[in-house]
């Protein structure tokens, strides 16, 4: 799911959320934080890659502030 569920957008959505994840057409996404939870998003806007725009930046603001991230500890600013 890490390098294949977000269509030719996931390598971008692996470095900005650090979350195996899957999303949909219809602007859902389920990420999985191994051993922590399990997170649904859902926002109907898609960027051109065809993934949830808010649902993705969602995502990585939460990562971003748990350090939920597979790859570890990032604290990265969101931009």
């Amino acid at each position: 799911m890490m390098l294949c569920g977000q269509y030719d957008g996931s390598g971008d959505f692996a470095y900005r959320v650090g979350l195996p994840a899957k999303s949909g057409v219809g602007g859902g996404i389920l990420a999985v934080a191994p051993h922590q939870a399990s997170i649904a998003v859902w926002s109907p806007a898609l960027d051109p890659m065809g993934n949830s725009w808010l649902g993705t930046l969602g995502l990585e603001i939460l990562t971003s502030k748990t350090d939920w991230s597979v790859f570890g500890a990032t604290r990265r600013a969101v931009s």
